[in-house]
């Protein structure tokens, strides 16, 4: 299976281009580009050509921001931040190329280049963050009480953090102290991808018994929500609607793993659907191929028709009647 790029492949071969390269490009832009989850960027230079606009719109942002999303562009793009952002979307950063190319070194250009890159991603990544945080505090408090991890006092009252991220779809973080649940809705909107979603989370669950043992552990619920959202507002109960559950083990919570945890398990939705159509233009390029083969084995299979106005001799000569 293929990963998916957690950066804006676009967004960064613009900003390389003005920014990396021995001889920086300097020309107008303005392009619109769509990532996944139907966020959508604009990459302008609405005063001058060396004077950059990269600008994000995400639909969750307004749950994002509840859970610190403000604070995390804060301390990623601070010097950067363009107050208000453009008009139609939520955050704006404005790049100065010609001073930044005079202060920065290219290394610094570079890790600029690849933040900015990210910015979906570091946005996404508010209410991931809290919940770690919380995490570690609950862990602590409960160490400090000698609370055993089946202990019920010892889990907390904490949040479920939701984000709205799609029209139909969300995801779920509650952080507790042995472990942070996170849990995805999808809609699954033919029979079939129900059926091929079934079969590639049940590879999950198989996967961690087989080999994987230090993998999260995957569930998968149709149509019933999970018991740590069962009795939030607003949840969907149909036929389309199925529900996947990760949960994250202290192991997989350490500082130098959190980051990458939070990288990956943000696009779950995206790689998951994703793969579902590629199974499925697999499976349909297959069944053409097998039907064209199945009418060139008919096709030899014809007799030789022969022309009806001829007749044969007994020596096998032919004649018109």
């Amino acid at each position: 299976m293929l990963l998916l790029q957690y950066h804006n492949l676009l967004l960064k071969s613009v900003l390389s281009e003005r920014l990396l390269e021995a001889e920086p490009v300097h020309s107008s832009i303005d392009q619109i580009v769509s990532d996944f989850d139907n966020v959508t960027f604009h990459i302008s230079t609405p005063e001058a050509k060396t004077q950059v606009v990269v600008s994000m719109y995400i639909k969750c942002f307004e749950d994002l921001v509840k859970y610190g999303a403000n604070e995390i562009l804060q301390r990623e793009y601070g010097p950067y931040m363009m107050s208000p952002p453009e008009p139609g979307y939520n955050v704006s950063l404005v790049l100065n190329l010609e001073q930044l190319i005079q202060e920065q070194s290219l290394e610094q250009r570079q890790e600029l280049v690849d933040r900015i890159a990210l910015l979906k991603r570091n946005t996404l990544a508010a209410p991931f963050e809290r919940a770690f945080a919380q995490f570690d505090q609950l862990a602590q408090d409960a160490a400090n009480k000698s609370l055993d991890m089946y202990t019920p006092e010892a889990a907390g009252d904490t949040e479920v953090m939701a984000i709205h991220y799609r029209d139909e779809e969300s995801i779920f973080v509650k952080p507790s102290h042995d472990r942070v649940t996170v849990i995805f809705s999808t809609v699954f909107k033919d029979e079939t991808d129900r059926i091929f979603g079934k079969v590639f989370l049940q590879e999950f669950v198989d996967a961690r018994k087989r080999a994987i043992q230090n993998a999260p552990q995957v569930l998968y619920s149709h149509r019933e929500p999970p018991l740590e959202i069962r009795n939030l507002p607003g949840l969907r109960r149909s036929e389309n609607v199925g529900y996947v559950t990760f949960v994250l083990f202290p192991r997989h919570l350490a500082p130098q793993r959190r980051e990458t945890c939070i990288s990956h398990i943000q696009i779950f939705r995206d790689y998951f659907h994703y793969h579902i159509k590629c199974s499925k233009a697999y499976m349909h390029s297959r069944m053409r191929y097998r039907v064209s083969e199945f009418l060139k084995v008919l096709n030899r299979a014809k007799p030789e028709i022969a022309d009806k106005d001829q007749r044969k001799t007994a020596t096998g000569r032919r004649f018109r009647a």
